[in-house]
């Protein structure tokens, strides 16, 4: 798939655009992240919490290993999700749904997507933090199964800080 060009994916009564994200949708990327991700101060310690959780920086960072993929609501970016292929394995990452999106099957939409255009490995893992009960639920419902040694998973194929290392799990699918 090139940047630009969409798959167009019915969910419920809505059409969703799915395309490769380019760095021109780095601004409204940076918003849906951001807005998802304060749903984490539901569960993470003060201490843990980062304002804003992705910066423009931090976008540029992951784009030189991933690649960031995106959902659109009639031309409205609603999601977005990374693809990083590391050695043996390619990694879900960074899967946001603007708040107005959640619950709809959007997540769900977009990570189907990208499972289906892996190529090279047969093996996918997604890190989440252990207390995002809605991301586990999601994970879970499409045939993932919890990691029997996360820790071990999460520094071989990983790269963040340690604090969230710490909170987090991972779940394995073969594709």
């Amino acid at each position: 798939m090139l940047v630009g060009e969409a798959d167009i994916l019915r969910i419920n009564t809505m059409e969703i655009a799915i395309r490769l994200l380019s760095p021109l949708d780095q601004p409204e990327a940076l918003d849906v992240i951001n807005a998802a991700a304060a749903w984490y101060e539901e569960f993470l310690p003060q201490s843990e919490l980062h304002d804003p959780e992705m910066t423009p920086m931090g976008w540029d960072t992951e784009a030189q290993r991933l690649d960031w993929f995106g959902a659109f609501d009639d031309g409205r970016l609603i999601a977005v999700m990374g693809r990083e292929y590391v050695r043996d394995v390619a990694l879900l990452r960074h899967g946001y749904v603007a708040p107005d999106y959640q619950r709809l099957g959007v997540a769900r939409a977009l990570q189907e997507y990208i499972e289906a255009q892996i190529e090279g490995v047969d093996r996918v893992l997604v890190g989440t933090y252990a207390a995002n009960y809605k991301a586990r639920a999601l994970l879970e419902q499409t045939g993932y199964l919890l990691s029997p040694d996360s820790e071990a998973l999460l520094r071989a194929y990983y790269d963040i800080p340690e604090d969230r290392l710490c909170a987090s799990v991972t779940y394995e699918k073969t594709i």
